[in-house]
């Protein structure tokens, strides 16, 4: 397994299950998902979402990624809202993906997300034996 094969998987799918904490409590939402070069994850919500209010509470976040079928992704990082030039940035690689992305800029309190991972687990299931790997990416 590589580094490009697992970004490559994310980079094929449209949505993820996002999962945050609220007061101790798990929550989670599907998100339509965009992947940076960097294994960032780019998704939109409002600002009125429980899902904002989470992660700005506590950016400790995670996803699963894959599924509908035997092959998965588990992410756990930390979310930030993106502002600024960066969010210039961010949002073409979303927009790329998400062609429709435009239309939301009309919605009160759009904002966008991107969250960098801290450990991504590749799980494929179709091979025998199962094949499992980890990454873990060093905190900056």
């Amino acid at each position: 397994m590589t580094k490009e094969l697992v970004h490559r998987f994310i980079e094929s799918q449209e949505l993820a299950v996002f999962s945050s904490i609220s007061g101790g409590k798990p929550q989670s939402a599907l998100v339509g998902i965009a992947i940076t070069p960097g294994f960032e994850i780019v998704f939109d919500t409002v600002r009125s979402s429980r899902k904002y209010r989470n992660l700005i509470n506590n950016p400790a976040v995670s996803f699963v990624i894959g599924c509908a079928g035997v092959v998965t992704v588990q992410f756990e990082g930390t979310a930030r809202e993106l502002s600024g030039s960066e969010l210039e940035t961010y949002r073409a690689i979303y927009f790329a993906k998400w062609p429709d992305g435009p239309e939301r800029l009309n919605w009160p309190g759009i904002t966008y997300v991107a969250v960098k991972p801290h450990w991504i687990r590749y799980s494929n299931f179709s091979e025998r034996p199962a094949v499992i790997e980890e990454l873990v990416f060093p905190l900056k």
